[in-house]
């Protein structure tokens, strides 16, 4: 990255950042001109790519990267209370060693919009593939054993079927098993216990307010250690 952004492109990129990295350009606050997209695209710092007619602007790891290393650079001045917000979360990520990327990615309100219908749609599928693994022979589930590398693969392919082919946006669990209901329970949950070990392109996140979560979400949840995680998030 050769260029710095300017106080103004530093904003367009909090702006998305707080949308969890990716939104469409018209949904930016401040307005995204030509001039400062191209300059944050050439630095690296967004990726574009077009979306019906509008374009979706989607911060690249080096976006990321940048933010979490500038916290504390200095904004306009009728945005400083964004800047004393931004001084505050560089404590916290100091004090307990917790990731921006983390941060950000633990949605405040249930998720996104995509997700949830796809999910719905998928649902009324799974009695037909339970039939049909009822009416296979005995011992027929064991050919279906899959690797690690083959569950990651196939929990990524559910996310873009989900998502629409869009990264960087929050898919609840309980889509993401309904659209995964050919592979039993502990498949799935080993593919997103190896998720939560450390993979570097995806991982999963809570929802804040439990009284939102459905008796279906509840179920679909992932508990390690009693811990429920209910989205997981897939990073270009």
């Amino acid at each position: 990255m050769s260029q710095t952004p300017t106080p103004k492109q530093a904003l367009i990129l909090w702006c998305l950042l707080g949308k969890h990295g990716s939104a469409l350009q018209s949904e930016v606050v401040p307005k995204v001109d030509a001039a400062d997209r191209r300059a944050l695209v050439s630095g690296r710092y967004l990726s574009e790519e077009k979306q019906g007619r509008s374009i979706r602007l989607t911060v690249t790891d080096g976006g990321w990267n940048w933010a979490g290393q500038h916290l504390r650079d200095p904004l306009p001045a009728n945005f400083r209370v964004l800047q004393d917000w931004l001084e505050r979360i560089d404590r916290h990520l100091a004090t307990t060693g917790e990731t921006l990327a983390g941060l950000i990615g633990t949605p405040a309100t249930p998720g996104p919009r995509p997700a949830e219908s796809p999910s719905a749609e998928s649902l009324p599928a799974k009695p037909t593939r339970s039939r049909t693994a009822k009416a296979a022979p005995p011992g027929s589930a064991k050919p279906r054993k899959l690797t690690k590398k083959q569950v990651r693969a196939r929990i990524e392919a559910a996310y873009l079927a989900l998502t629409e082919g869009q990264k960087a946006q929050a898919v609840r669990l309980s889509a993401l098993r309904a659209h995964l209901s050919e592979l039993d329970r502990a498949t799935v949950d080993a593919g997103l216990a190896a998720i939560l070990a450390g993979d570097p392109t995806a991982r999963l996140s809570q929802l804040s307010d439990p009284k939102s979560l459905s008796a279906d979400e509840r179920e679909a949840a992932f508990s390690p250690a009693g811990e429920p995680f209910h989205f997981i998030w897939i990073q270009s």
